[in-house]
């Protein structure tokens, strides 16, 4: 799939990498930027909020030799193409439907795969990389990257697990010794946080009496008699074994008291993901907390320091993109605050929040996450954040069970975008628009509608 697009990027002088703002995009273009790298060829990094117009003029204007698009691309073909750039675009959202045709376009929805589960835009990176590499195991170390980009994009979660293509490359970055996986509790911070922080902040699943309430996580950690710490507060991999299988017991035992779903509980275990060259205790040694501290450099407008990171910088640049991490954590617990305050309306297939000038467009999404440990979880959630050009960002986050019940993001508000005059893709759990901020309410009324019509409502 990617040894013709191979030969030409080598053919090639003045290199211009495009990728997206977030973790999976700033691994791809890492991925990308090391394989270039080291097969000796110049290159410049360039990312985007998203693929638009404005984007591809700026694009136009450094008339690179080459452009390689990376975690984004495919809703643009025919744009693209109409510009007569030369393009590979390695990319895994829904392709538009268009008869134009890049130099290469790599996709996992053009040979049948899903972009949303089965293969991230790092992970099609990787496979682009791996093309590049001058010898049959070149650039597999790479894979760990590739892990963080999925995971980033939580391709991990409907399954508890990476699997399909992900699972492939998951298998040779283990083989390079660059990954290790393993069944281990799900929750967020295992190397960082305070194990009572883990639980305080626990979403999915959220747990009844624990979730949100700090007091409430210490004292359940006393009574079942795990040590909090002395000067330090212990974190998870600060337990032994015996800790660790005592705390997990303790939480179903708890989780199942509160009325709590067997099969929501089963989320608590699950694969983890560790870098096997990065220093335990630190935010890159597992693949969640990676991209975590990834999307807090990006979406705040410092993507070179999170490329800079995942190309190997743990002096100047790791130590800002902590910084950084600080301050979007901060950033979204007043986020979480403000849905609080302003409540979240209901519609009837969807619900939504708008967040007017108060939350970044570029964080909006992960807010609209984290607020279904207030809202209901049987109606995907919208979010409206406006942009610096004052048009309206709109973020809308699913659950896997209403994937597998019908829901689709992507098309739902691509179509609905496209209805009010925005542009709006990305995957079925998981999508955003950029719309003209007078057809809110329009737009509202039409995403209700295919939501509605795809859950059968």
């Amino acid at each position: 799939m990617c040894r013709e697009p191979a030969q030409e990027i080598r053919q090639k002088k003045d290199l211009l990498v495009v990728s997206h703002i977030d973790a999976d995009g700033l691994t791809s273009a890492a991925i990308i930027c090391t394989a270039l790298e080291r097969a000796g060829l110049n290159y410049r990094p360039i990312f985007f909020r998203q693929l638009d117009e404005p984007a591809l003029d700026e694009i136009s204007d450094y008339n690179p030799d080459l452009v390689i698009f990376t975690d984004l691309g495919s809703g643009m073909i025919q744009q693209i193409c109409d510009r007569a750039l030369a393009a590979v675009v390695v990319d895994h959202h829904k392709p538009a439907s268009s008869q134009a045709r890049p130099m290469a376009h790599i996709n996992p929805h053009l040979v049948g795969a899903d972009g949303a589960l089965h293969l991230s835009g790092s992970g099609t990176s990787f496979l682009l990389a791996r093309a590049l590499a001058a010898t049959s195991e070149g650039n597999d170390d790479l894979a760990a990257l590739a892990v963080v980009g999925a995971v980033g994009d939580l391709q991990d979660m409907a399954h508890g697990r990476l699997t399909g293509i992900n699972r492939h490359i998951l298998e040779i970055g283990s083989k390079a010794g660059a990954v290790s996986f393993g069944r281990d509790i799900k929750l967020f911070g295992r190397q960082t946080r305070p194990v009572y922080k883990m639980l305080e902040y626990s979403q999915d699943p959220y747990l009844p009496g624990l979730s949100g309430n700090e007091d409430a996580c210490i004292a359940f950690l006393r009574e079942i008699g795990i040590r909090l710490g002395g000067e330090r507060w212990r974190r998870w991999i600060d337990l032994s074994q015996d800790e660790k299988a005592n705390l997990v017991s303790a939480i179903i035992r708890k989780g199942l008291r509160s009325g709590l779903a067997a099969a929501k509980l089963e989320r608590l275990i699950g694969e983890v993901y560790v870098l096997l060259s990065e220093q335990e205790g630190t935010e890159l040694r597992d693949a969640s907390e990676y991209s975590t501290l990834l999307n807090a450099t990006a979406r705040y407008g410092h993507a070179q320091i999170g490329l800079s990171v995942c190309m190997g910088d743990r002096d100047r640049a790791f130590s800002e993109a902590q910084r950084l991490l600080s301050q979007h954590r901060q950033n979204l617990v007043n986020g979480l605050k403000l849905v609080a305050e302003r409540g979240i309306t209901c519609l009837q297939s969807i619900q939504y929040f708008d967040a007017g000038e108060s939350i970044q467009d570029t964080i909006v999404g992960i807010v609209a996450g984290m607020s279904f440990q207030m809202a209901d979880r049987s109606r995907p959630i919208l979010a409206f954040a406006r942009t610096e050009g004052g048009d309206l960002k709109v973020s809308a986050r699913g659950t896997q069970d209403l994937v597998r019940s019908g829901l689709d993001l992507a098309d739902a508000l691509s179509v609905s975008a496209r209805g009010v005059g925005g542009v709006g893709g990305g995957h079925n759990v998981a999508a955003g628009a950029t719309i003209p901020a007078p057809a809110q309410q329009k737009f509202l009324e039409l995403v209700d509608g295919a939501v509605g019509r795809q859950l059968g409502l």
